[in-house]
């Protein structure tokens, strides 16, 4: 069973995109999370360990952590927690990855803009009238209309 995690930490690694053997979209990188310390008496900061995590992303999530992450930002990653064990070259050890539910940047070290992916859809001229009354066979979705003074948030 995996363990339901979420880690903050640097991107390492420039993420790497490529497709499971179906098709499947991946993005893979490297996450590095320190733990720093302040020491009281000199005021400086040290590095007292790191951890380090292998992410990956799949489908549409490593679509847009492909287009939007780079090696070297502070991101947030939830996901599921996996231990392996690995041998190579008469060599072995245990690796953490992480596969990504969700990913973001941390917004304490910088802004992010978003743009949401607007999923494509097919009409026929039947449903060229859309339910809300807009002529794209699309209904807006609440979470992006407008609000008004008596609207309640949620």
């Amino acid at each position: 069973m995996a363990e339901q995690v979420t880690i903050i930490g640097n991107i390492a690694t420039d993420p790497e995109r490529s497709q499971t053997q179906t098709g499947v979209p991946v993005v893979t990188f490297r996450l590095a999370a320190g733990e720093r310390r302040k020491d009281p008496q000199t005021g400086q900061w040290s590095e007292v360990h790191t951890n380090w995590y292998r992410v990956s992303a799949y489908r549409a999530l490593a679509d847009n952590a492909a287009a939007s992450l780079r090696k070297g930002e502070r991101v947030l990653v939830t996901g599921r927690l996996r231990l392996r064990t690995w041998e190579s070259n008469g060599k072995s050890g245990h690796e953490a990855e992480v596969d990504a539910d969700a990913l973001g940047h941390d917004l304490l070290w910088g802004s992010s803009s978003f743009t949401r992916n607007v999923p494509q859809r097919q009409t026929s001229p039947a449903t060229t009238a859309a339910p809300d009354g807009g002529g794209d066979g699309t209904a807006a979705e609440a979470w992006t209309a407008p609000a008004t003074a008596d609207a309640t948030p949620f």
